[in-house]
């Protein structure tokens, strides 16, 4: 009946990584489901968690990078966490200038501070005003106007 325990501890093993998708807890999942078999072929305990420990190891060292680039290389590339704020438009809620301020960002209320490009133009955004995040440093929004971003942004005419 041991080996119900590690067929259980798998399967949360498996819950957990579909959570995060890292591949690190299906490896230790697929070590676990090897100590469920050493338990079912009728192995003592400490073998048992030496089957885990050496599938878990061998898994995580050998098929995990190559399951990895596998992903990477299939998968269209997707900006996720803070990284998917970058370039995201925000709404000054407080007055934002190099020091700090807040502003309403995905829904959420981000501590917010001007990049240091934009200070020097123009002085703080007043609250309601449109910002871009042109970085996440932190937990704190590093944000331009959004009338400066689009300045730059726009193309230049080429001379008459």
């Amino acid at each position: 009946m041991v080996w119900l325990f590690w067929i259980g501890g798998s399967l949360v093993l498996a819950v957990i990584e579909i959570l995060t998708a890292d591949l690190t807890f299906l490896m230790i999942a697929g070590g676990a489901l090897g100590g469920g078999v050493a338990a079912a072929l009728g192995a003592s305990l400490p073998v048992q968690f030496i089957v885990f420990a050496v599938f878990s190891t061998l898994l995580l060292l050998a098929v995990r990078p190559w399951a990895r680039r596998r992903m990477a290389s299939t998968a269209p590339q997707m900006r996720t966490n803070a990284e998917a704020l970058v370039g995201r438009s925000a709404t000054a809620i407080t007055v934002v200038d190099d020091q700090g301020g807040r502003v309403r960002l995905s829904g959420g209320e981000w501590s917010a501070r001007l990049a240091p490009a934009a200070a020097g133009q123009g002085g703080p955004v007043e609250p309601g005003a449109a910002v871009t995040v042109t970085q996440i440093d932190g937990a704190v929004a590093v944000v331009v106007p959004a009338a400066l971003e689009q300045a730059s942004q726009e193309p230049v005419p080429h001379g008459r």
